[in-house]
């Protein structure tokens, strides 16, 4: 047995593997569409819960059709959705119409959260809004996520992440100087941080319910998770300072950023003045270790230039294996610059079992990314691929005492 192994093994040795996660027992009903709600019920799923997605047959979700497909899957599905909607079961329910909305009220009082992320009112126009459903299940969870929030002058707006981007100021902030085009980040930032900040709150206010017995609304934001996760640099901007936009390098480090190599690039620097003293040495230049102008950071800040240049050019003298292993013999913070099919089959990454491999067929199968938390004591994992439109409808309504003839009859009027 390997040393990974080993320390994997003392990891996980109290562990419940008769369990799904930590939340097993929960119950969400899942509305939603594209990515930021969907990314919430993924959360609340991967961590053990029962999260019943519910789609319309007629207009199933449109990650299920956005290319590319992914290679593998069987039948072909999105990458968007077999990422986002694993763990989960499926409903076919048409609540827009009347008999849909019956159903869906017979399935509240069996579920601990509603989830959705349509437009404001959207599911109140429905009849399947947080005041409906109180007058069914008065401490329900009901957590509706939106672009703009559910007050404000902007809530009635459509509100996608790149909008999100852009208001909250990373857009700005995300170019290497203020002559550059602002530039939104490569994955749907301010969605992801909304379905985390989403499921975040509905434990939050499940575990208020378990004491006061009180349930509520949770308002969750694209734009204000987004400005929640700023790191502090909207603080700055409240308080009258705007910090210039710099690309990779770090305001209060130096030096630091992307740096070339013989084969590639690496992420490297240091914060810390001892950090300098070793990089100095490191780099063959140890007479600068306790240069006046280097040794302290607010002086390597005044000198970016010098000390950026001094780094680069050692960089270019290696490979980028190279840099990485003599920054890790000298305990230098750096990180290969790599392409996500280098870093989805690095090493550390298969150690930690960052992704789990899923039979689609019997000569098929494909790589999805399991839960990030380790839970030593309830480990979880991608149990289930996305499940097919409706795959567990009438399942789920026979749970609920609804039967195979009553299902039949409202295949044959279109409701489910």
């Amino acid at each position: 047995m390997s040393g990974v192994d080993a320390e994997r093994d003392a990891f996980y040795k109290n562990a419940r593997y008769d369990l799904p996660g930590p939340l097993v027992g929960i119950r969400v009903l899942e509305v939603s569409t594209t990515w930021a709600g969907p990314r919430c019920g993924c959360v609340l799923a991967d961590y053990g819960a029962d999260v019943i997605r519910v789609e319309l047959e007629k207009v199933p979700d449109i990650t299920r059709r956005l290319p590319p497909m992914l290679p593998g899957s069987q039948p072909p599905d999105g990458f968007l959705h077999a990422s986002a909607n694993k763990n989960k079961r499926s409903l076919s329910l048409d609540i827009r119409c009347e008999e849909g909305r019956e159903v869906f009220m017979r399935l509240l009082p069996h579920f601990d959260v509603v989830l959705e992320n349509f437009k404001k009112g959207t599911m109140s126009g429905w009849g399947c809004g947080y005041e409906d459903c109180c007058k069914v299940k008065p401490d329900i969870i009901y957590v509706s996520i939106t672009g703009f929030g559910q007050f404000g002058p902007y809530s009635e707006r459509p509100g996608y992440d790149p909008a999100a981007q852009a208001y909250s100021g990373f857009m700005w902030l995300n170019r290497h100087n203020a002559e550059d085009v602002p530039l939104r980040a490569p994955t749907f930032l301010a969605d992801e941080l909304a379905g985390l900040h989403g499921a975040l709150g509905a434990v939050a206010a499940l575990r208020h319910r378990e004491r006061t017995g009180e349930g509520q609304l949770v308002d969750v934001s694209l734009l204000d998770a987004a400005m929640d996760s700023s790191t502090g640099l909207l603080a700055l901007a409240a308080a009258g300072i705007t910090m210039p936009p710099m690309g990779n390098p770090m305001h209060f480090a130096s030096p630091t950023g992307i740096y070339p190599c013989k084969d590639g690039f690496v992420y490297a620097g240091v914060l810390l003045d001892t950090h300098w003293k070793i990089m100095a040495k490191m780099i063959g230049r140890p007479e600068l270790a306790d240069d006046p102008r280097y040794e302290s950071f607010m002086g390597r800040i005044k000198h970016r230039p010098e000390v950026d240049a001094l780094l680069g050019e050692w960089c270019k003298q290696h490979t980028r294996e190279e840099v990485v292993e003599l920054c890790r013999v000298h305990q230098i913070a750096v990180a290969a610059v790599c392409s996500p099919l280098e870093a989805v089959n690095d090493p550390h990454v298969q150690a930690r079992e960052a992704f789990a491999t899923m039979q689609t067929g019997e000569n098929s199968s494909i790589r999805l990314s399991n839960p990030a938390p380790k839970f030593s004591r309830t480990p979880v994992r991608t149990r289930t691929l996305a499940p097919q439109l409706g795959a567990d409808t009438e399942t789920i309504l026979n749970e609920i005492g609804i039967t195979p003839e009553e299902c039949a009859a409202m295949r044959a009027r279109g409701v489910i």
